[in-house]
């Protein structure tokens, strides 16, 4: 059985190792302190993801699932978690950098925009800045009430 819970402090660890080792950038997350949900199952987490707050806007990042747990739908479930949180936060505007995962997130109503277009807040993040490659793929959304 799968448990959805933002994440405590004591998962950390496992989120990190998670992130780790699917190659995701990992340096900034205790300074930037981001805000995490994730899935359990069978006492290990299987899936993450977590947002990082700019005014009304948020970078949806850190979006992980463990290869064993791929195609069953836990990135999309954490995706929504979080934009309920967002929306629950009164953020309207999600942007998110991808290498990997456009197609994923094209189905999950994120829209490919210039990276010059996201809020210059989010454009100052570390991730923005310094870790994701000029050549990740820069998406949004806008959120309504009923997405």
């Amino acid at each position: 059985m799968s448990e959805l819970r933002a994440a405590a402090e004591e998962d950390l660890g496992a989120i990190y190792a998670l992130l780790e080792r699917a190659g995701l950038p990992t340096s900034d997350l205790a300074s930037s302190k981001p805000h995490f949900a994730v899935i359990r199952e069978a006492g290990r987490i299987v899936a993450a993801g977590a947002l990082q707050r700019f005014g009304s806007a948020a970078l949806l990042r850190s979006v992980v699932v463990a290869g064993d747990r791929r195609g069953a739908g836990l990135g999309r479930i954490i995706v929504r978690e979080l934009e309920q949180v967002a929306r629950a936060g009164k953020v309207d505007r999600l942007i998110l950098l991808t290498q990997t995962a456009r197609e994923f997130f094209s189905h999950q109503g994120y829209r490919v925009i210039e990276r010059g277009d996201a809020p210059q807040d989010v454009q100052g993040s570390e991730e923005f800045r310094a870790l994701c490659p000029a050549s990740a793929t820069c998406m949004g959304k806008v959120l309504t009430g009923s997405d």
